[in-house]
């Protein structure tokens, strides 16, 4: 996967959906290579779940819940909520984790092609109050920046393997 900044004139949505994909393609690039068994492996006691693969499970499912949770209508198959946040990965391959990632990327470019930034969730969990497609694609740039981060750590723990 290709990693290309927007153009530095580029408008609000091209820059949105530009930086998003390339903290995307970061991920791939970020665990390219890394065998399953250390994908699997916990380097902190107190959050088991936090290694590679987890961290892979959650970014899919973190697109899932915002894209296709947020407007299901447009999804390519029913929504279905992870209460784990995605975090278990059921001992998947992290190939296969990387490809179910990659599936639900772009399910939600598909999705957000559809709608213009204003456009507000058609679907708002109760315990929050509706958001924008914008609002939407910022919080998903932070958020997968901020895991990339955690696998820029994980990452170097495990194989010694350093690089953005």
């Amino acid at each position: 996967m290709e990693r290309v900044f927007p153009e530095g004139a580029a408008d609000e949505r091209a820059v949105l959906t530009g930086f998003l994909d390339w903290q995307r393609a970061t991920v791939h690039r970020k665990v390219d290579g890394l065998p399953t068994e250390l994908a699997n492996r916990a380097l902190l006691d107190t959050s088991p779940r936090m290694t590679v693969a987890g961290v892979i499970s959650h970014l899919r499912q973190t697109e899932h819940d915002w894209f296709a949770g947020s407007f299901p209508s447009l999804a390519d198959k029913p929504f279905e909520r992870d209460q784990h946040g995605g975090w278990s990965t059921g001992g998947r391959a992290i190939a296969d984790l990387l490809s179910g990632y990659a599936t639900e990327c772009a399910q939600s470019r598909r999705i957000v092609a559809q709608l213009i930034l204003d456009t507000m969730q058609h679907f708002t969990p109760p315990q929050f109050t509706p958001v924008s497609v914008r609002w939407i694609l910022t919080h998903m740039i932070e958020e997968t920046a901020r895991h990339l981060g955690h696998l820029d750590i994980l990452r170097e723990q495990l194989d010694g393997t350093r690089g953005y």
